[in-house]
């Protein structure tokens, strides 16, 4: 699945089986084994047992299938051998904030690649940026890493490293959401949004809707129960694509006719706006038939 299709990433604990099977029967599009903080540090022998196993679960059924490692100073190279049989799609990062981490994990799973028969590049690296420093420092971190499709705005760890004081508005992450995504298009990777903490799936599916006014089409979550709120989010609506596709006839129409731009709903359609439009029509094709 390309990095812009894949709407929702799903994290979820390394060693608890139940919620390995809910993350399954949600509708999100990857699923992440967290091995990291979602795993307290006596259950992580017992998830490294079971990882390879679960990720190959989780690719069969057509997830996209991942796994968050400790840092590679820890216990990230033996998180990083015992998942790498699974052959996950993804190897995410825990604070990432440099292109040394980068280029270490690469050379690890390259030799993995090699040992096991994988094809080689073909396991993608997804930093998460949860500090002041990663998100500030993305394109450098991300640079020259052929791994690197996508990355990933964190959201607690992010607000800790602020001192700011997190609310269901977000407010406090407001800047750091919006610098991420600049980074991100700048460095040429798609943006994944900070999860929404919180239970309740109606302020989900609001800040999924602010995320996508801003550029993003990717949101990670911690709750299963909020990927159909943030999908529907994510997704172009009939009415989106209505109005999409009206833009598109009236500014064709008008080129036709020797003019520059059109007027439709208020809004003056030129050039931009109406690649922009086109974009909203083949995410909305691609969703229905991916």
């Amino acid at each position: 699945m390309d990095p812009e299709l894949r709407r929702t990433w799903l994290f979820g604990p390394g060693a608890d089986l139940a919620a390995h099977e809910a993350m399954l029967a949600s509708p999100a599009d990857a699923l992440i084994a967290d091995l990291e903080d979602f795993t307290p540090p006596q259950r992580r022998p017992q998830a490294r047992e079971n990882i390879a196993a679960l990720l190959v679960h989780w690719r069969t059924a057509g997830k996209v299938a991942v796994v968050r490692i400790n840092d590679l100073a820890t216990d990230g190279l033996v998180d990083l051998n015992a998942a790498m049989p699974g052959r996950p799609h993804v190897i995410a990062y825990p604070m990432a904030t440099s292109s040394e981490q980068m280029r270490a994990l690469d050379e690890a799973i390259t030799g993995m690649e090699k040992s096991l028969g994988i094809a080689l590049g073909s396991t993608e690296i997804l930093p998460v940026c949860e500090t002041a420093l990663g998100v500030v420092d993305v394109r450098n971190i991300v640079a020259g890493n052929a791994r690197i499709r996508c990355a990933l705005l964190g959201a607690e760890d992010l607000a800790s490293d602020l001192c700011a004081e997190r609310q269901p508005d977000a407010n406090e992450l407001d800047y750091a959401r919006r610098r991420f995504i600049l980074e991100c298009r700048a460095a040429r990777i798609e943006p994944i949004d900070a999860p929404y903490t919180f239970t309740d799936a109606e302020g989900a599916f609001k800040e999924a809707h602010y995320s996508r006014r801003l550029g993003y089409r990717s949101k990670s979550l911690v709750r299963p129960d909020h990927a159909k709120s943030i999908n529907a989010a994510l997704t172009p609506s009939d009415e989106d694509v209505h109005r999409a596709s009206a833009m598109v006839t009236a500014f064709e129409a008008a080129r036709a006719r020797g003019d520059d731009r059109t007027l439709v709903e208020g809004l003056w359609v030129e050039v931009p706006t109406y690649r922009n439009a086109l974009r909203t029509l083949e995410r909305a094709k691609r969703l229905a038939s991916a």
